[in-house]
């Protein structure tokens, strides 16, 4: 190819366009390398009208280059080759002649030959050519990011005895952005979109053809550093809602128009324009999906203009990152939406090298906000002739509306997020509010009225203008103004008096056309987006290799005894029962015929038997034998004879009936052998206690403090079901009550290497790692227990207060802000449950019953491990709606600094679930009253805390939830905070808090429980007890009565109120029997003389608790007053070796030991 076809000078043609014939000029502009066809020479083409020619009218989308620190020094040819044209017939039936033009960044790369359109439409171009992609060259890697090769195919018109015709026929459109994303070549089949014959035709927004094109390049554009560490920014303008009503179709031609300006390196910002905003009027809604649009402004084919396979979706407003998200702002935004508004759709897109990535992150870091311009050009039309320096000084004041959202980028910080999008609200722009919010000194549209550029008609619609050079000059000189600070002043442009009194009214004018935003509430939806993100989050299978790696590795769980065998001998217990119950009926019916020693004859046994079958019918007992027969039989078949289908054919079922039945009949009359003939084995005694009694003694204990008597408790539970998690996260909260935190962390490691996607014990995990201060393992325990449960309101709760602690606040913010989202989900779920019940006339369910509850002793097998929801606490979690709490946030100014004290101050924590060490209540959950505010997050959070110890967090949580209180602290806060003061002992805060509590809500019985508490604690018995008194009197019980009826029992004993204290002891062994309860109702009823009653229950309490000095010792007064001696020195034995300490029974003991004269082996 000897000449480039730019090269070439031709005569001009002319062609027919809308009906018009129009003389152009040959193409100009330069091209990097020549264009070449591959089955003929180069021809030049004319330029069609319409379609640009010169490097000069380049697109105003240079704006939003943004430059880039290190580039490829050499240039690289980047080739780019038309294969063929494909069903040009269906966008024009008779076309004959076609050739297709490559242009790119403002330049005309060559034409094709022209090329002969075959009968299927097709046109093989076989054309190629190139041009340089180079640091300092036009084409450089921001323009490959965001530039598009633009391909027009042209029909060429012969007529006899005439020039040759040229008529755009199509444009397709190549985007370039894989030759950055690490590919040498890519093949792609460019929809071709037909261009309108004239302004009036209907447009076409649907492909008619495409063209195959293919993009090489010799090497990578991109070294591996750059690949790897640089990034792609794309930002999409969708558009402007609830506009000011000034903004009207009618009149001048406007120009909608918005700019965000993104910082680059050195400090620097530059803009990405948004252009040609259109406005609508009110009536529908934008139609969702709708396809974003290229920032193109020569285009002939609109329908190239969208961008293939790229959409705007739309979402929920509350799972949006910008403002107006809350629920209260959803009816708002609804009919925002179907008011006037200016649509853009638009999606600009930037290059970000390693250096450009490392200062996004440093800016977005130091300045939270970004400011996005909006402001409306009035483009009068072009007048004839010249113009008047007065007309061009009107000119200049054609910007108006001029606004700023301010765009929160800090949720790009979080580690793994890539993309933002959501609402934000448009003000007017004031220079030094913008400063004070972004720290952004330049504003694009002043600077283009400073820098005249409106006068040079560059503001027309679909025309670009060279902004991004004219801003990127300005700041270079402003920035070689300041270096000198000595030379800054006098550095300064010089401005004539008027000009700026001219120009001050200009700002004024601008300040008041932008308050009009305000007060019409304007606001932008918009959309950022990253290739990669800029803080990298852990994969999920790095975080459970990481947890495995902390949690030692358990040998796996025994096999279970299932099959064949298990299933007959489950046959045989079957048939023993039953054989028993019927020797029994029959013993009942003829045992008093039957002969001491002689044999029944034969007839009198048939006639038995017959009554026997009558009586059994009768009765309905045959049946019931029948059918607790049945699932023996059932098991059987399935699991020996594996029999799980039906039968094919009625000779197979008769054939394996009867082999059963055989079988059935042969392990009866074994089973009837092993009963009747050999004495069986006695069976295993059942366990002593169970899981729930040993987890009520052990709460006792803690209660006492008798910390080795519950440790032991703890143990006992742990070794009778070693594979339950529950149990070993109770042993290691019970050991965070004694600050045994590394013995916490084995226990909680221990559940956790049971089942590590268990979520309660990551968070517990995290918890103590904190006290522990290994900060990289909390993080991996809170991350993963967010992965696993991505709902856990908890979970992010707790990573948003680590995070804090670690001074990492824009994840604290994020993890909030999650924690936040999903309470008010999972509320107003809740809140509809009722609603549909009350619709459908069902009765409302509860929250309760929603969830799931605390699973039974049955059910804690290896196949029934519970998934340690954190927002499920077993046995002790409560509804949200049950949470009363305000808005947000807790503690008073004397409590939030404790937080910052040493672990072992701060990790004082009350008893778990349900009372402290001192025997309150522990985050009692108020359930009653008139009215409760809503639940927060933190007060959520504080429930789950004070169940599992953990006060350190407490304090951290109940410090926020004070922040932003609306309309004042709730009861549950005030509950919660007293609980604090109370494990301090810190008696006067804690009543002060109680009375605040009781202040709010009068009707609530954990307060009044609460407050009976620390009156006891206090040793003000008479007050404490009006306190118990009254939080029984409610109908709706306190969080746990256990301990009220306790302490209030104690009481009645202490003022000589027996009969008191026997009602209110048997309350407690009703709801919740133990040891204690029952001693209180044996002392109750040995001082009212009730000695029958009084050994019944002191009996019952020794076999709950035989270590119990209290319970030998009224046994032994007991056994003195009926004059059983042996007994009696026995049980004082006892209670001397336990070690009883209760001076007074002690005394009361020796002096009837004295009086009666035995029961005391020294006497």
């Amino acid at each position: 190819m000897a000449a480039t076809a730019a090269s070439r000078t031709r005569p001009p043609s002319t062609w027919r366009r809308g009906g018009t014939e129009v003389r152009a000029p040959p193409p100009a502009g330069p091209a990097s390398r020549r264009p070449g066809c591959l089955l003929c020479p180069v021809r030049a083409m004319e330029v069609p009208a319409g379609l640009p020619a010169r490097k000069d009218s380049s697109a105003l989308s240079a704006a939003a280059a943004l430059p880039s620190e290190s580039q490829p020094t050499p240039a690289k040819p980047v080739q780019v080759t038309v294969l063929e044209a494909q069903n040009l017939k269906s966008i024009k039936s008779d076309v004959s002649v076609t050739l297709v033009r490559v242009e790119y960044n403002g330049a005309v790369l060559g034409d094709s030959c022209q090329t002969q359109v075959l009968p299927d439409g097709t046109a093989n171009y076989n054309f190629m050519t190139s041009f340089e992609c180079s640091p300092s060259g036009p084409n450089s890697l921001d323009d490959i990011v965001q530039k598009l090769v633009l391909l027009t195919v042209i029909e060429v018109q012969k007529e006899k005895k005439q020039k040759e015709k040229t008529v755009p026929l199509g444009q397709a459109v190549v985007d370039l952005l894989p030759l950055l994303q690490g590919q040498c070549s890519f093949k792609v089949s460019a929809p071709l979109y037909a261009v309108p014959a004239s302004p009036l035709e209907s447009l076409q927004l649907e492909a008619k053809g495409s063209l195959e094109v293919t993009v090489c390049t010799e090497e990578p554009l991109l070294s591996a550093a750059q690949l790897s560490d640089g990034n792609l920014l794309s930002v999409t303008l969708e558009a402007a809602y609830s506009v000011p009503e000034a903004f009207a179709a009618a009149g001048p031609l406007q120009n909608f128009m918005a700019c965000l300006q993104v910082p680059a390196a050195r400090e620097k910002e530059f803009p990405l324009l948004f252009m040609n905003g259109i406005l609508k009027p009110a009536g529908e809604k934008e139609p969702l999906p709708r396809p974003k649009k290229w920032p193109l402004g020569n285009i002939m084919a609109p329908g190239a203009l969208s961008i293939p396979n790229s959409f705007i979706v739309g979402g929920p407003y509350e799972d949006e990152d910008g403002e107006l998200n809350k629920r209260e702002d959803v009816e708002f935004r609804i009919q925002a939406e179907s008011t006037k508004r200016v649509v853009w759709d638009v999606e600009r897109r930037c290059y970000l090298d390693p250096a450009a990535v490392v200062t996004l992150q440093k800016r977005i870091a130091e300045c939270r906000y970004w400011p996005m311009e909006v402001c409306r050009v009035s483009v009068g039309s072009p007048s004839k002739g010249k113009t008047s320096k007065a007309d061009k000084g009107d000119e200049d004041k054609q910007i108006s509306f001029h606004g700023v959202a301010y765009v929160d980028m800090v949720p790009l910080l979080c580690p793994g997020v890539k993309q933002i999008r959501g609402a934000f609200r448009v003000f007017a722009y004031h220079s030094s509010k913008v400063f004070e919010k972004t720290k952004s000194q330049h504003s694009v549209f002043r600077d283009l009225r400073k820098l005249s550029l409106s006068k040079e008609g560059l503001w027309t619609p679909g025309i670009n203008s060279p902004l991004s050079r004219a801003f990127h000059s300005k700041i270079q000189k402003e920035d070689k103004i300041t270096k000198d600070p000595t030379r800054r002043m006098s550095n300064l442009p010089k401005i004539p008096l008027s000009d700026a009194i001219a120009e001050t009214e200009d700002v004024t004018s601008l300040s008041l056309d932008g308050q009009q935003y305000t007060e019409a509430e304007t606001f932008l939806v918009m959309e950022i987006k990253l290739d990669k993100a800029l803080v990298p989050k852990r994969s999920r299978e790095e975080l459970t290799s990481r947890v495995s790696q902390m949690i030692p590795p358990r040998p796996p769980l025994p096999p279970r005894t299932e099959g064949a065998k298990k299933a007959v001998e489950y046959y045989h217990s079957h048939v023993t029962s039953i054989a028993i119950a019927i020797l029994s009926e029959y013993h009942e019916l003829f045992g008093k015929q039957l002969p001491d020693r002689g044999v029944i004859d034969p007839q009198t046994l048939q006639e038995q038997k017959r009554q026997l079958n009558l009586e059994l019918n009768r009765s309905g007992k045959y049946f019931a034998f029948k059918e607790q027969l049945k699932y023996a039989v059932v098991k059987i078949v399935r699991e020996k004879y594996l029999k799980t289908t039906a039968f094919e054919t009625q000779e197979q079922l008769q054939a394996f009936l009867s082999e059963l039945y055989v079988y059935l009949v042969d392990q009866m009359h074994v089973a009837l052998n092993q009963l009747l003939f050999e004495e069986s084995a006695p069976p295993a005694p059942p366990p002593r206690m169970t899981e729930d009694q040993l987890w009520l003694f052990a709460r006792e204990a803690e209660v006492n403090k008798d910390y080795k008597l519950a440790a032991l408790y703890h143990q006992q539970r742990v070794a009778q079901d070693q594979c339950n998690i529950q149990y070993r996260l109770d042993y290691g909260i019970f050991c965070l009550l004694l600050e045994e935190r590394m013995k916490a962390q084995e226990c909680f490691r221990e559940a956790l290497s049971l089942d590590p996607h268990h979520v309660q014990s990551l968070l517990l995990c995290g918890i103590v790692a904190v006290m522990l201060q290994h900060c990289e393992e909390a993080e991996i325990f809170f991350e993963d227990a967010c992965c696993l449960e991505p709902s856990s309101v908890v979970a992010w709760t707790l990573s948003g207060l680590f995070y804090e602690l670690q001074d990492k606040n824009i994840q604290a913010e994020m993890a909030f802000r999650e924690a936040k989202k999903l309470l008010q989900a999972q509320l107003a779920k809740e809140s509809s449950i009722p609603e549909a019940a009350e619709r459908g006339g069902e009765k409302p369910i509860s929250a309760a019953d929603v969830k799931s509850p605390s699973p039974s002793p049955e059910e804690h097998s290896p196949e029934g491990i519970p998934n340690g929801s954190a927002d499920k606490l077993p046995e002790t979690a409560q509804p949200a709606q049950d949470c009363t709490a305000p808005k947000e946030e807790a503690t008073t100014p004397e409590a939030a600094p404790k937080a910052e004290e040493s672990p072992a101050e701060q990790v004082h924590p009350s008893f778990q679930s349900s009372t402290s060490q001192d025997g309150q209540p522990a985050a009692p959950s108020p359930g009653s009253g008139l009215s409760q505010p809503p639940c927060t997050i933190f007060m959520k959070t504080v429930e789950f805390l004070m169940k599992v110890n953990a006060v350190q967090f407490v304090h951290r949580a109940l410090a926020h939830e004070l922040l932003n209180l609306q309309g004042g602290p709730s009861c549950a806060y005030y509950l919660a905070l007293a609980q604090t003061y109370l494990l301090k002992e810190d008696f006067s805060r804690c009543e002060e808090c109680l009375c605040e509590a009781i202040n709010i809500n009068y009707l609530n019985p954990n307060v009044w429980a609460q407050k009976g508490h620390l009156c006891y604690l206090k040793g003000n018995f008479r007050e404490a007890k009006e306190c118990y008194e009254r939080a029984i009197g409610f109908v709706e019980d306190a969080a746990d009565m256990h301990f009220i009826y306790l302490r209030l029992g104690s009481i009645y004993l202490e003022e000589k109120e027996y009969g008191q204290a026997k009602q209110t002891y048997l309350l407690a062994c009703k709801n919740s029997a133990s040891c204690l309860t029952w001693l209180g109702v044996g002392i109750a009823c040995y001082r009212l003389e009730e000695m029958v009653e009084a050994e019944d229950a002191l009996s019952e309490a020794n076999a709950l608790n035989n270590t119990n000095a209290e319970v030998w010792g009224y046994l032994a007064l007991i056994c003195l007053q009926g004059g059983r001696e042996r007994e009696a020195e026995q049980c004082y034995k006892y209670s001397v070796k336990l070690g009883l300490r209760n001076d007074a029974l002690l005394r009361e003991i020796r002096a009837a030991q004295q009086r009666l004269g035995f029961g005391d082996p020294a006497l």
